[in-house]
């Protein structure tokens, strides 16, 4: 098993998309012949595509609640469904604050939040007009901190995003009706081929 295989099955797991764990004993007398102790298989299904990102989250503005805070999301595609799941900890003086989070086109570069571009939206990708915002055509994940600075948030959508250097952006608003969600705080690299 590669060191990516066991990263990806690693950040599974702690964000739980995996499901119910029958328990330990079950986990150790079912596990397929290659699978050290310890670690669990996770099935996927061959048409299935994976993209995780974890670490520390790039600042996008000055002095913001995110100073040395870390992400984990996992995005799982099966056909033309996706299910994303994002984790923040470490988050600074900010329970009870909800902040916008979402899918970008570009990359995630500290201190440059217009590198990250646009929202990914489904149909600016297909050329579709007029465009449709919303949690349909976009990956939203917005987020309230609880108080001991984590949040977490989940969201599946109608659509496979295409590969490439894309980002999580969080934003210091929640997002309105509109997509709008303030000024870019911190972010964090999502890319996958």
């Amino acid at each position: 098993m590669t060191r990516t295989v066991r990263g990806v099955l690693a950040a599974v797991g702690l964000l739980g998309v995996v499901g119910v764990i029958a328990g330990p004993m079950a986990a150790a007398q079912n596990r397929p012949p290659g699978v050290p102790p310890g670690e669990i298989a996770v099935p996927v299904a061959p048409e299935s595509n994976v993209a995780s990102s974890n670490g520390p989250l790039r600042q996008l503005s000055p002095h913001g609640p995110f100073q040395g805070a870390r992400a984990v999301v996992v995005m799982v595609s099966h056909g033309a469904r996706t299910s994303v799941r994002l984790k923040v900890t470490g988050v600074e003086h900010a329970a009870g604050r909800t902040f916008g989070a979402h899918l970008h086109t570009g990359p995630c570069v500290a201190g440059d939040g217009a590198a990250a571009g646009p929202h990914y939206n489904t149909d600016v990708i297909s050329g579709r007009k007029p465009v449709r915002v919303d949690r349909e055509h976009e990956i939203w994940l917005d987020f309230t901190v609880s108080p001991s600075g984590a949040g977490t948030a989940s969201t599946v959508v109608p659509f496979a995003p295409k590969p490439g250097n894309r980002s999580i952006v969080i934003h210091q608003d929640e997002t309105d009706s509109h997509g709008s969600a303030g000024a870019r705080l911190a972010c964090l690299p999502l890319s996958w081929s």
